[in-house]
């Protein structure tokens, strides 16, 4: 994957299908953070209530994840590609019409399991389409996507709720329909899934999530990259909704420069997926999985030390470089690590299941700056990122990857 002219027809329609899917979900799910506090107001409800809305988007994507991860092996990645992107498409779509917060947590939920089933499928698509030696960049490509949807979304925010509504910017959620048309008609099933489907058909192999566990050392490192991924997702969530304010609280800044803090910290989190996918086709994972677990415990109790705007904007870059760059590098090694016949459902359950409960790190950090200083909450965090090196240092299926990054 040096240059786009080097790829097949299909390997570019792959790649593009998968960044504008996660575009779009990455999207859609940004249209809640934006409207948000419009929600709270106009449906005279808590702020408690209010953040149920994102609790049910992530419980959605555990379970989306855990439905359409078995349906991409079972009957296929294009068709349930698709499917998910409907699903999620439709569901943001009607909340226009939600006018009530039970009708919002109901949508959201729906909407979450489109959302979560689409990451694992994508992923597979993406590793059994192009040569494992390009599936770290190509999986970076995509999830970049993902942080390009997060400045579409807010450049509509800004447009859409002051002149017509929050809900009305939710409308746009039903774009992604137009895309299940080009994956269906474009997107073809790989050769190796092909091959993998059928043979498991003729040895009536089981796709379950079993298989994920089948042996001690399937199940020690099933669970051992679960939970990397809770502490990417809590780094991610605990730094994005919290970072800023503790900026400003802490140190005296001022958020009129929020917007560019986040312009910086996508900026930092889209070079790192590409550094990092690079490193990682380059020299293996646990090479670039090192560099970046313990950059972020660095950078992250380094923010304690932020004095001044334009330091503030720097670590906004270099948090989401190291904290977020990682993101795409999950599938990349979980596509790697399982068979072809169960790779999206191995992709969809661990990646939803640091999702599902990564996603309450807001809370418990929330909880922390009420009784602690700041040094014991980015200390809490910095431990985090230690955890997840120290984990992933342990795992052999790692180790034989890079044994044959070497070898080669």
């Amino acid at each position: 994957m040096d240059n786009t002219s080097s790829m097949s027809t299909n390997q570019k329609w792959v790649l593009a299908s998968m960044s504008s899917g996660f575009l779009l979900e990455n999207m859609d799910v940004m249209f809640l953070s934006f409207s948000l506090s419009e929600i709270i107001a106009q449906m005279h409800i808590s702020s408690a209530a209010g953040g149920w809305i994102g609790t049910f988007t992530n419980l959605g994507m555990f379970f989306g994840g855990a439905l359409f991860g078995l349906l991409g092996d079972r009957i296929g990645r294009v068709k349930t590609f698709s499917y998910t992107i409907f699903l999620f498409a439709i569901a943001t779509g009607l909340t226009y019409f939600a006018h009530n917060i039970t009708a919002l947590y109901a949508l959201r939920f729906l909407a979450g399991i489109g959302a979560g089933g689409e990451y694992g499928v994508g992923i597979a698509l993406i590793a059994e389409n192009f040569q494992t030696n390009q599936i770290g960049r190509a999986s970076s490509v995509a999830a970049v996507g993902g942080q390009i949807g997060s400045i579409v979304a807010a450049l509509l925010a800004a447009w859409i709720i002051p002149a017509y509504g929050w809900n009305t910017l939710f409308l746009f959620g039903v774009v992604p329909v137009v895309l299940t048309y080009f994956v269906r008609r474009n997107v073809k099933e790989s050769d190796e899934f092909l091959a993998a489907h059928k043979k498991a058909e003729e040895t009536s192999e089981k796709i379950s999530f079993g298989r994920l566990f089948e042996t001690p050392r399937l199940a020690l490192q099933t669970l051992g990259l679960m939970l990397m991924t809770i502490v990417q997702i809590a780094g991610y969530f605990g730094l994005m909704n919290w970072l800023p304010s503790i900026v400003q609280k802490k140190q005296g800044l001022s958020v009129s420069g929020s917007s560019y803090w986040m312009i910086a910290t996508i900026i930092g989190m889209s070079l790192g997926m590409m550094v990092f996918g690079t490193i990682m086709d380059k020299i293996g994972p646990r090479w670039a999985f090192g560099i970046f677990l313990l950059g972020s415990a660095v950078v992250v109790f380094a923010i304690v030390n932020v004095t001044s705007y334009w330091a503030m904007l720097l670590a906004g870059a270099l948090t989401g470089f190291f904290s977020n760059g990682m993101f795409g590098g999950y599938g990349a090694v979980i596509s790697q690590l399982y068979p072809t016949e169960i790779r999206s459902t191995a992709n969809n359950l661990i990646m939803n299941t640091g999702r599902a409960i990564g996603g309450f790190s807001s809370v418990i950090i929330g909880a922390l700056m009420d009784h602690y200083n700041l040094y014991v909450v980015m200390g809490f965090l910095s431990a985090l990122y230690i955890i997840s090196f120290l984990v992933m240092i342990s795992l052999p299926g790692l180790r034989e990857i890079q044994a044959k990054k070497r070898a080669a």
